[in-house]
C-alpha cells in the first residue's frame, strides 16, 4: 500500500459536477439494463475468448444466411456485436475509475479512522476533569461487543 497521505479536498461544486458528468453518461446510455442476481448468474458470458467465436460466428451467419432458419434475425446479431465493442472500452475505462475511486475512499477513510483513534486514545487518557468524559464514553461504545448467543442464555438443568 502507498504510504503516501491523501491530502486533498473535495467541493461542493466539483461533486455536483462530478455527479452532472455521472447524470449526462447515463442520459447517453439510455439502453442500459439492470439484471437481477439471477439474471446475472444464467446469462451465458462472452469474455475474451467468447469475442473471437462471436466474430467468427457472424462473419459465418453473414456470408452464409441460407442455412440459418428464417426467425433467426441477422441484423439484431450484428446489432448487438456492435453494442457490445462500442461499450468494451467505456467498460473498462468506467472499470479503472470506480477502482481508483474505491481504493482512495478505502485509504482516505482509513486515514480518518486512524486519526479518530488517535483522538479518543488522547481523549481517554489526558480528557478526564476536562469535561471530555461523556464524549469518551459514547466514542466508547463503537467497541463493546455485544455478548454471544450462548452468554445470553441461562443452561436449563
Amino acid at each position: 500500500m502507498s504510504t503516501t497521505p491523501i491530502s486533498a479536498t473535495f467541493a461542493q461544486t466539483e461533486k455536483e459536477a462530478v455527479l452532472q458528468a455521472i447524470a449526462t453518461i447515463k442520459e447517453k446510455l439510455p439502453f442500459l439494463v439492470d439484471l437481477s442476481a439471477d439474471d446475472r448468474k444464467t446469462l451465458p458470458k462472452m469474455g475474451d475468448k467468447s469475442r473471437a467465436f462471436v466474430s467468427i460466428a457472424l462473419e459465418v451467419a453473414t456470408q452464409n444466411p441460407e442455412f440459418l432458419p428464417r426467425s433467426f434475425d441477422l441484423e439484431e446479431m450484428r446489432k448487438d456485436v456492435q453494442l457490445f465493442e462500442a461499450l468494451y472500452p467505456v467498460l473498462l475505462s468506467l472499470t479503472q475509475l470506480q477502482e481508483l475511486v474505491d481504493d482512495t475512499s478505502l485509504a482516505v477513510g482509513s486515514e480518518a479512522y486512524a486519526a479518530a483513534l488517535h483522538v479518543y486514545n488522547y481523549a481517554k487518557a489526558s480528557g478526564q476533569g476536562a469535561g471530555l468524559d461523556g464524549v469518551v464514553a459514547e466514542m466508547g461504545k463503537r467497541f463493546t461487543r455485544k455478548p454471544l448467543k450462548s452468554e445470553l442464555k441461562e443452561p436449563i438443568l
